[in-house]
C-alpha cells in the first residue's frame, strides 16, 4: 500500500501567529480553513498543487476540550512553544492512503490508531497516537484517509504556490530511509543528517522561491 505526501504542517501556539508565519516567509496569505470539533483544533490551508497543501493548525481557544489528546501534539504546549521558538514550526507532515487499516494492521506500533475528524461538511479518518505525539518525532508522517472525496487541495483557491522540494534533518538518516521504505512512502522528503528533526520545505511562489521551516 503506497502512502502519497498529502500536506505539511506548521504546528503553532496560536493560528495567528501561525499565519504570519507563513506570510513572512512565503509572501502569501494563507486561504480559509475551520475547526475540528473532535481534536479541539482550527487551521487555515494554502494549496500547493492539485494534490499537496499546506496547513497551519492550533488549539482552537473557543472549542471545547476533547475526550483524548489532540493531533500533532498540541497538548504539549511547552514542547510546542519551544519548538516554535527554536524555529522548529514547520513540524509535522501527512501521507494520505485510501486503505488505512492495513496499514496500521502493520504499523499501528509507530502511527496509532483511526479515530474519525471533520471540518465543515468534510469527514476523515486519521491515525493517531495514543499520546497525540507525532510519530518518530515528526520524522515519520501522520496518515491520513480522505474517503471518497479525497484530498482537498483541488478545490481550494489557487495562489500559484507549488511544493518544490522537502528535506527532513535526522541524526540517522540510513534508519529513517529504511522507515520510509517500509512504510512504502511515494514523495518522501529528502534526508540528510542533522542534529535532531528538523523539516525544511522550498515553496515556489508567484515572487519566486522561498524557503519554509
Amino acid at each position: 500500500m503506497t502512502l502519497v505526501l498529502d500536506h505539511l504542517v506548521v504546528v503553532a501556539p496560536g493560528l495567528e501567529e501561525g499565519v504570519a508565519h507563513v506570510r513572512d516567509l512565503l509572501g502569501i496569505e494563507m486561504g480559509p480553513g475551520g475547526a475540528h470539533p473532535e481534536m479541539g483544533t482550527h487551521n487555515r490551508l494554502l494549496r500547493l498543487g492539485d494534490g499537496a497543501f499546506l496547513e497551519v493548525i492550533a488549539i482552537d481557544p473557543a472549542a471545547a476540550a476533547p475526550a483524548r489528546p489532540r493531533w500533532f501534539g498540541l497538548d504539549d504546549t511547552a514542547a510546542r512553544r519551544t519548538d516554535w521558538e527554536k524555529g522548529r514550526r514547520l513540524r509535522a507532515w501527512v501521507a494520505r492512503t485510501d486503505d488505512l487499516n492495513p496499514v496500521l494492521a502493520r504499523h499501528a506500533a509507530l502511527l496509532g490508531e483511526a479515530v474519525p475528524v471533520s471540518r465543515g461538511d468534510r469527514r476523515w479518518r486519521f491515525a493517531l497516537r495514543p499520546d497525540g505525539a507525532l510519530p518518530a518525532g515528526g520524522a515519520m508522517p501522520c496518515v491520513i484517509d480522505w474517503g471518497p472525496r479525497g484530498c482537498p487541495a483541488p478545490a481550494m483557491p489557487d495562489q500559484g504556490a507549488r511544493l518544490a522540494s522537502f528535506t527532513l534533518e535526522h541524526p540517522d538518516p540510513e534508519g529513517v530511509r529504511s522507515l520510509y521504505d517500509t512504510l512504502g512512502l511515494a514523495d518522501a522528503p529528502t534526508v540528510r543528517e542533522g542534529p535532531e528533526p528538523r523539516l525544511h520545505a522550498v515553496i515556489d511562489t508567484p515572487a519566486g522561491p522561498r524557503a519554509l521551516f
